[in-house]
């Protein structure tokens, strides 16, 4: 008789521990954010999948083209299989979803009782709040002088940065990007400028005929969250439209040049962009949505993907704030797209950050600081670090890699703006900022390119040669156990 009430005891001792077990492994799942940003009773989130695409193989692959071909058809393979569970599971409850192949995971609104719900399937990872985050831009000084804005050659005006990086010298060679596409993703993009039109893909110069499709994409939707009462460009637009300069004025210092000034590094590429900003501010699903979209553009109603039609390289000047809800419960959600670009074999520049001088103030937030991006710090006239360029190493993630990769012109520099008062005195405008400085390093991969077609899809040999042969600079500056004297 003891034995067995010793024996009925044990069972629901452990019967107890287990379902503890449970509860604990589940909540461990939930990023606490997403319960403190509920909206009412419901938050935004990304439920992502255990399961995730192997992408090894594609460094294998020979071509850019076979590179894309095969990550895309791994990245949805993997997400059709293993979502099918899940989407029949909230289409039976009649909840709302948009699937992502890119990071094999879903964005919804949910409320406590659903998230929970989901946190104890055993097909899902994480669950993770929509971070949103802010434009980070320096303080712009209108009183620095120009004068080294600009210089003249043959009658045609040259910024300074293309002077410092010797595109020039790369142009006389009868190298200016042909043939290479390069991809923005900003607050938007004046396509029509007439710095730009030209060399737009949607466009065709010989007919005057205009294409949006594979050509655009705008991830700022009428429930983006950061959505106002009116926005310049509206939501969804049909064609490029910037609600902000900023990022006109990187998508210039890529390619951009007219009849009397020449702006951009590359100026015979193509360009396609998206929008992953509303007036500065995005959020993780837009840019995720973006970075998918960039990996395999689409026609104009986001269907049909094309991986054959991305861009060579992505230029991304913008990051996302700790404060805004980027941390490091969320970090993986944007590095598996980052990832998966650069397996397909893009190139993925990425702005530094401006929140220097300060030692591993590149913390601040990702994509700058993941292994896999291409980050770009900014220098002055005189090739000496802006004060406000971010700065490695990396600690956040305890990994101490030196970043930023290479640094480029990044103060005072002149390129094109949305004409927003019809005036073409105001379609320039000098900018500051390390987002100023990566669009100098996507034009180079252009260059580079277009000089070189077997580089195109080769990441590796791209970054390494724009690291090897970028002139060494130092600087009296110590960071931790790193001397300003090294050279990364």
């Amino acid at each position: 008789m003891i034995k067995n009430i010793f024996s009925l005891k044990s069972r629901a001792f452990l019967f107890f521990s287990f379902n503890t077990f449970l509860a604990f492994a589940q909540n461990a799942k939930i990023d606490p954010s997403v319960f403190s940003n509920m909206k009412g009773n419901k938050a935004e989130i990304f439920v992502v999948m255990r399961e995730q695409a192997d992408l090894k193989q594609a460094a294998f692959l020979e071509t850019k083209e076979e590179k894309g071909e095969f990550v895309f058809q791994i990245l949805r393979g993997t997400a059709v299989r293993s979502q099918n569970s899940i989407k029949s599971f909230l289409q039976a409850q009649s909840v709302g979803f948009q699937s992502f192949w890119i990071n094999n995971s879903l964005f919804l609104q949910a409320d406590e009782t659903l998230i929970n719900a989901l946190a104890a399937r055993n097909d899902v990872a994480q669950i993770v709040s929509n971070a949103k985050s802010h434009l980070d831009l320096p303080p712009v000084d209108l009183t620095a002088p120009q004068d080294n804005a600009l210089k003249t050659r043959s009658g045609i005006e040259i910024t300074w940065g293309l002077l410092a990086i010797q595109a020039d010298k790369v142009w006389a060679m009868g190298y200016k990007g042909q043939g290479v596409i390069v991809g923005g993703q900003d607050t938007g993009y004046d396509w029509d400028h007439p710095a730009l039109k030209g060399k737009y893909r949607g466009f065709d110069n010989q007919t005057g005929k205009i294409d949006h499709n594979y050509n655009w994409f705008d991830a700022i939707h009428p429930d983006s969250g950061w959505v106002q009462k009116t926005n310049p460009c509206g939501y969804d637009s049909p064609e490029p439209c910037d609600d902000d300069r900023h990022g006109t004025h990187t998508m210039g210092t890529m390619v951009g040049s007219d009849d009397t000034i020449q702006i951009g590094v590359a100026p015979d590429a193509k360009w396609i962009a998206a929008r992953n900003m509303d007036r500065g501010n995005g959020t993780l699903r837009s840019y995720v949505e973006c970075f998918q979209w960039q990996m395999a553009p689409t026609d104009l109603g986001n269907r049909l993907p094309n991986p054959l039609k991305a861009p060579h390289v992505i230029n991304n000047s913008w990051y996302c704030a700790p404060e805004e809800g980027c941390n490091a419960t969320n970090f993986a959600i944007l590095e598996a797209a980052v990832n998966a670009c650069r397996a397909a074999g893009i190139v993925v520049v990425v702005s530094a950050g401006n929140s220097g001088p300060n030692c591993s103030s590149i913390n601040q937030g990702p994509p700058a600081f993941y292994s896999k991006s291409f980050s770009i710090g900014a220098t002055r006239f005189d090739d000496t670090i802006a004060g406000f360029s971010s700065r490695g190493p990396v600690t956040i993630d305890g990994s101490n890699r030196l970043k930023p990769n290479v640094s480029a012109p990044g103060v005072n520099v002149k390129s094109c703006v949305p004409n927003l008062i019809n005036n073409p005195v105001n379609q320039y405008a000098n900018f500051n900022g390390t987002s100023m400085a990566g669009p100098h390093v996507a034009g180079t991969v252009a260059l580079m390119i277009s000089a070189n077609p077997k580089l195109a899809g080769q990441v590796d040999t791209i970054e390494r040669i724009l690291e090897r042969t970028s002139r060494p600079m130092t600087t009296v500056q110590n960071c931790g156990s790193v001397l300003g004297t090294s050279i990364p």
